[in-house]
């Protein structure tokens, strides 16, 4: 039986301490597989998540690069629809001598300015926009196509165009002396945006020029009226008038045209190139024009010209050159056009 017990006894001694032993195993295997998993997805989860930055790096540099493309392609699709043309006016315009600096001061090497006429630029523009097709043209106000499209002046940062421009009245050398009458209409000669506006618009929308610049003096006696105030009526003078046949200076040139022969005066009016305006002025070949733009559009011309002719001063002021584009194009400024 002492035998008998002593066995058992170291029996279960080596039972308990087998079950000890297991459990300490058990729980160190269970610790170590714990760690072990929580490496794991400690180390999953820094893949993952550098997986979603670089992710996200892509996707911002696919934002980008879709954004530089987008850019690239709206100014080069803008050049090839429009086969890299500028659709101008009368070689001899300042406009046309600005938007030549602009190509160069953009640095627009691909783009050329051709050379038309106020009537063939503004039918252009007309058949553009009807077609809701691009187009950029050299523009200014006061003209009647602002009324009668949506359009506007792309931005112009490096200011090539300068700010807003005045229309000035030039007579000859010794007009006053000769002609006080008309010399003193003409100085008092002044107008807005609006009045030209709306003989323009009458004269685009069918009526004949002379009968629209008709129509505004009707309409506005009182203003006629403090141009004329003081001035004696003359019997058959001859006077001649010239001006660039822009559809704003049609309507100006008509208007006091009008005025002249209400006060008894012959009125010869001959539309001319802008050069030659000013030169018959400065020459004395014409009495006198109600149609210089300055200081910007025929600047060069009053240096050629301006110390042999009087400049009677601003007779509309607030007008605007540039380049002008439908508001239905998505560019806003000339760097677009780069």
């Amino acid at each position: 039986m002492n035998k008998f017990g002593l066995a058992a006894s170291l029996s279960l001694g080596l039972v308990i301490a087998g079950c000890g032993a297991e459990e300490d195993n058990a729980g160190n295997n269970a610790a170590d597989n714990a760690g072990g998993n929580n490496a794991a997805e400690e180390n999953n989860a820094g893949e993952n998540n550098a997986a979603e930055n670089n992710a996200g790096e892509n996707n911002a540099a696919e934002e980008n690069d879709a954004a530089d493309n987008d850019g690239g392609e709206a100014s080069g699709n803008v050049g090839e629809e429009l086969d890299y043309t500028i659709t101008g006016i009368d070689a001899g315009a300042g406009i046309m001598s600005a938007t030549d600096e602009a190509v160069e001061t953009y640095e627009l090497s691909d783009w050329d300015v051709t050379a038309s006429s106020d009537a063939a630029m503004t039918q252009a523009l007309a058949d553009a926009v009807e077609n809701e097709e691009p187009i950029i043209v050299t523009g200014w106000t006061p003209h009647w196509k602002f009324s009668s499209f949506d359009l506007k002046f792309l931005e112009d940062p490096e200011g090539v165009y300068g700010e807003a421009e005045d229309i000035h009245t030039f007579a000859r050398e010794g007009l006053e002396e000769d002609m006080p009458e008309a010399y003193q209409v003409l100085d008092n000669f002044q107008w807005s945006e609006e009045d030209m506006g709306e003989i323009m618009m009458e004269i685009q929308d069918g009526t004949d020029e002379v009968e629209a610049a008709r129509n505004w003096i009707d309409n506005n006696e009182d203003t006629v009226a403090e141009w004329t105030d003081g001035v004696e009526e003359v019997d058959g003078e001859e006077i001649s008038l010239v001006f660039v046949a822009w559809d704003s200076e049609i309507a100006s040139t008509n208007m006091i045209a009008l005025v002249l022969e209400d006060l008894g005066y012959d009125v010869s009016m001959d539309p001319l190139e802008a050069n030659f305006m000013f030169q018959a002025v400065s020459e004395g070949e014409a009495d006198a024009m109600v149609a210089a733009w300055l200081p910007l559009t025929h600047e060069h011309l009053v240096e050629d010209y301006g110390d042999s002719m009087e400049d009677l001063g601003a007779n509309l002021e607030g007008a605007r050159t540039g380049l002008v584009v439908p508001e239905y194009m998505d560019i806003d400024s000339i760097e677009d056009l780069q």
